[in-house]
């Protein structure tokens, strides 16, 4: 790793990319830190325990604790992307012919998507606002009132607009995916108090339980240490299909592979599946000051709260669910059969065309199933930890915050090597 940040740094191109995507990470660390006006941060020291609060800490990198500028971070733009592509499933036609047209279609739906996202962040805004504010023990906003929660709204809107904006700069100038880059970002700059959260309980006063603590201690990191591993083996985990071109010239011993990772949706379905967990609990907070102690508020806040075992169990669910969903998007079987026929290329004792097709998407499905199965657990273990040794709160979110962590960063590292690879490549054709 160190060889090839010492290799890309050598090169201009790739350093002056590396050193944007740095000073937009630093510009997105100094907004976190920026309270918004109007509001006592330290009102929802309380809250750092309710689900909700915790998703959107972590996808707000952090930002909430602070309740900043850019405290709904990414997760309004998530949550359209998720109905956007959504809606591309033929339910409205214009997305779907947008879909099939190639950059413009993807420049009209990322417009759209971004639209959408304006009108999610402010709703969000507001419910977030309003319900923080009667759950805290003490006034989360100064002069609670529609004016004030107007302001509110509209300056955390602007802020989550203005995080996308630097997603997206990261993206085209930087290095690496801009969005998964930020909340990497949040999350790594949190290590540091977690780490210290979990000292002061478990070493701080701990008298006769020290020792215990100690072998405890040691026992989580070797597990932490072995899920990392685990994870990194089966995010880079793939199957390669041998692929013939009738074209070739007999007797070559040249082959070709179809590459299909094992779970080829990356941490995306997490992302997704967190997002979706975020939009129920933002509308329960228009109700939670006379609803609080209905019986259907209770049920629904019992669903899709992570911390309770239904909402476990419902949040596990959404990442198999849209582990499926978003590898068909990455991976589009029809199209990837239509390009091996026109191309010449087959896959042996497999016709091309339609029996490419079925055979692709069968072989999907059942890599996409073991990738379903290792997401959930990874996300599910640390919340089983959590609430049985009952480790920090932030533990409980830790099986979606290693898999962005690790996705993320190999993510980049590919980009890195294939921007090496390209030059040197470039470089032998000028020779």
């Amino acid at each position: 790793m160190f060889t090839l940040l010492k290799n890309a740094f050598q090169v201009k191109d790739i350093r002056n990319r590396i050193l944007f995507t740095l000073s937009m990470l630093i510009v997105f660390r100094i907004g976190t830190q920026i309270t918004v006006p109007g509001v006592d941060a330290s009102a929802i020291t309380n809250l750092a325990s309710t689900g909700l609060f915790s998703l959107l800490n972590t996808f707000g990198g952090g930002a909430l604790s602070q309740y900043s500028i850019f405290a709904m971070g990414v997760s309004p733009y998530i949550t359209a992307s998720i109905v956007v592509q959504l809606l591309q499933m033929d339910i409205i036609p214009r997305f779907t012919e947008w879909s099939k047209q190639g950059e413009v279609g993807r420049r009209k739906l990322n417009q759209a998507t971004k639209y959408l996202a304006v009108v999610l962040a402010f709703v969000q805004s507001i419910g977030i606002s309003i319900g923080f504010n009667q759950l805290s023990d003490f006034g989360l906003v100064r002069n609670p009132g529609t004016t004030t929660y107007l302001m509110i709204a509209l300056i955390m809107t602007a802020g989550s607009m203005f995080v996308i904006f630097l997603g997206d700069a990261i993206t085209m100038n930087g290095i690496g995916n801009g969005t998964s880059l930020l909340i990497f970002s949040g999350i790594v700059a949190r290590i540091p108090a977690d780490l210290t959260t979990f000292y002061n309980d478990r070493f701080v006063d701990a008298g006769d339980n020290l020792t215990r603590n100690i072998l405890f201690s040691v026992a989580l990191a070797i597990a932490m240490l072995l899920v990392v591993i685990f994870t990194i083996y089966m995010q880079q985990a793939e199957r390669r299909i041998p692929i013939q071109y009738s074209k070739r010239a007999a007797g070559s011993n040249q082959t070709a592979h179809l590459p299909l990772k094992i779970n080829s949706a990356g941490v995306i379905p997490v992302i997704f599946a967190s997002s979706f967990m975020m939009t129920p609990q933002t509308i329960l907070g228009f109700f939670a000051a006379n609803y609080a102690n209905a019986t259907w508020y209770q049920v629904l806040n019992t669903v899709f709260n992570y911390r309770e075992p239904v909402g476990a169990i419902f949040y596990t669910i959404l990442i198999v669910v849209f582990t499926y969903f978003y590898a068909l998007i990455q991976i589009n079987p029809e199209k990837m059969a239509e390009n091996l026929q026109k191309s010449g290329g087959y896959i042996p004792s497999v016709r091309p065309g339609k029996s490419t097709e079925d055979y692709i998407t069968s072989l999907l499905m059942r890599l996409s199933t073991v990738g379903a199965l290792f997401l959930g657990l990874i996300a599910l273990l640390p919340i089983i930890a959590s609430a049985l040794w009952n480790l920090p709160d932030s533990l409980a979110l830790g099986g979606t915050s290693l898999l962005i962590i690790v996705g993320t960063a190999l993510e980049t590292t590919r980009q890195i090597e294939g921007r090496m690879v390209k030059r040197n490549y470039q470089g032998f054709i000028q020779k």
